[in-house]
């Protein structure tokens, strides 16, 4: 399988994790989401600026949360029927889990916490 069919498959997983209520779209919840120990997976697009990227992953890092790179911000707000976001955090571990494993870390900056979701 494919990069892109991989990273499509995460976007749908997305999706599932949205309607079921896990996917919390945008840099301020985020941010929240991670500060409260409520994330799993943090994503963010490959064209978010840096300040918006280091505000999020900061945190992650800090409170070991995977993240991982995808897709541009147009492409993650498709996924989540929104408006483009830079970042989304994950609060399904199950679906975080799943996502993680269509995701291979392929950025720099993509190991925070991988492999593990913290045993959350």
């Amino acid at each position: 399988m494919s990069r892109r069919e991989r990273e499509a498959d995460a976007l749908r997983l997305l999706g599932l994790a949205r309607r079921a209520g896990g996917a919390v779209p945008g840099t301020a919840a985020s941010r929240r989401t991670l500060r409260a120990g409520d994330a799993f997976l943090l994503l963010t697009a490959e064209d978010a600026s840096d300040t918006q990227t280091k505000k999020v992953l900061g945190i992650a890092r800090s409170r070991d949360v995977p993240h991982r790179v995808v897709a541009d911000r147009s492409a993650l707000g498709r996924a989540l029927g929104t408006s483009p976001v830079s970042a989304v955090a994950v609060t399904i571990p199950t679906l975080a889990h799943k996502i993680l494993e269509e995701l291979p870390a392929r950025h720099e900056g993509d190991g925070a916490g991988v492999g593990d979701t913290g045993g959350r």
